[in-house]
């Protein structure tokens, strides 16, 4: 009963948010026969719930019993010792550049949620500590790998089918993280991340390194409809404090967004991928490693001088660059920003922004998704190509051409601003 205790507000709204007051403080006193002032914990009480003692030898005995564990098998308790204090392996960072380098090697046009599963795939030999997992989608979130054993009652695995769980998924992946000694992961469609809203934002929160996996990142989704296709909700977790998020545009983009939400320590990363495939972009070595700073100049405007600049994630990358090419030939020159992850780009110092967004050039945003959180990027007197509707049930190339995510509407928005 809520209020028990309280012999005339127990059980009553009255006592849901609000202070009892002094009158009522006393008559509850009396009537639970507590006869202690206020703050003073009587003897008998306090050590009842005084486990130190206890705490201590048990402390003690766990320390003898690792300590004789890591004399009789030191590589084993080593190992033991760095996935508890979240550190990565010593050959990790070579591990994950020679990845990265082989990635941009194959230069594949793939989804992005199988280029998600090939950085699985690459990186979790580096890391036994990974524990992955998906809400009852894996054939679709691609978040299984070679290797990867589920969970069973009968033996031990690396993968666990949580069913259609979401949030179930999401505290249990915190809880994990809070014990240490496994690096979690978990999969669904970005749209069911609204079902573990409460758990990402407590991942945040908590300051936990939880990766989740977000696929089917748009109307890029289809047929499923407006009820299936995520329009507010990359915003929305831009939006979460501590989260970081990336929604990249390709499969190297795709491996440098799991290699920095591998190395991240101090909160959880939301890693948005395509259902549909999306073109190779080339860069040179420079770019690779500015990819990890958020935002950076994917493809310079002629002569290095921009007339205008034009913003574009995951799937809409390739319509800005192919929008830069319809306005190169009517000598309108214009760069393209590639901006991953809008949390890290704002992290990073004034003289790289300004390098990439030149002050008073002006700025196209290009973004499946609402517009709002865009203006930050391309002020008032820039323009959003985005949706702030929701999406329709139909293939996803007709969805696209219907809500305005072409090349030529890309230049159209362009030439208004200038």
């Amino acid at each position: 009963m809520i209020g028990a205790g309280s012999p005339n507000k127990q059980g009553t709204h009255d006592v849901h948010g609000a202070a009892l007051g002094d009158a009522e403080v006393n008559a509850t006193r009396e009537h639970i026969g507590w006869k202690y002032p206020p703050f003073e914990i009587p003897k008998h009480v306090y050590e009842a719930w005084d486990a130190r003692t206890k705490g201590a030898g048990l402390e003690k005995l766990w320390n003898n019993k690792f300590a004789e564990y890591k004399a009789a098998f030191p590589k084993e308790a080593a190992e033991f010792e760095r996935r508890i204090k979240g550190e990565l392996p010593a050959n990790w960072a070579a591990h994950a550049a020679e990845f990265i380098a082989k990635t941009n090697e194959k230069a594949e046009t793939i989804a992005t949620r199988k280029a998600s599963q090939n950085a699985i795939n690459g990186l979790q030999p580096a890391l036994p500590e990974f524990l992955g997992g998906s809400a009852d989608l894996t054939g679709s979130n691609l978040t299984n790998w070679t290797g990867a054993h589920h969970v069973s009652g009968k033996k031990p695995g690396n993968y666990i089918s949580y069913g259609v769980r979401e949030f179930g998924m999401s505290h249990i992946m915190n809880g994990m993280a809070l014990h240490g000694g496994y690096l979690p992961f978990g999969g669904t469609f970005l749209m069911f991340s609204e079902y573990a809203r409460n758990a990402l934002r407590m991942s945040a929160l908590m300051k936990q390194r939880v990766i989740y996996v977000f696929t089917h990142d748009s109307i890029g989704l289809g047929e499923d409809g407006p009820t299936h296709q995520p329009v507010e909700q990359t915003a929305t977790l831009r939006y979460i404090p501590n989260m970081e998020v990336w929604r990249p545009c390709d499969t190297v983009e795709s491996a440098a967004a799991w290699v920095a939400a591998v190395e991240r320590r101090d909160g959880p990363t939301s890693l948005i991928f395509s259902r549909q495939n999306l073109a190779f972009q080339k860069r040179d070595a420079a770019q690779i490693a500015n990819i990890r700073k958020g935002a950076y100049i994917l493809s310079e405007a002629a002569g290095g001088k921009p007339q205008a600049v034009i913003i574009a994630t995951g799937s809409e990358v390739s319509l800005a660059l192919e929008a830069q090419k319809t306005l190169a030939g009517e000598g309108i020159n214009v760069r393209v920003v590639s901006m991953p992850s809008t949390n890290v780009f704002d992290k990073q110092d004034h003289a790289y922004k300004d390098s990439v967004l030149p002050k008073g050039v002006k700025r196209v945003a290009v973004e499946a998704g609402v517009t709002g959180g865009w203006y930050k990027y391309v002020g008032l007197d820039g323009a959003v190509v985005g949706m702030d509707c929701f999406g329709e049930s139909a293939p996803a190339p007709e969805l696209f051409k219907h809500f305005g995510f072409t090349a030529d509407n890309v230049v159209k928005t362009v030439k208004s601003v200038l």
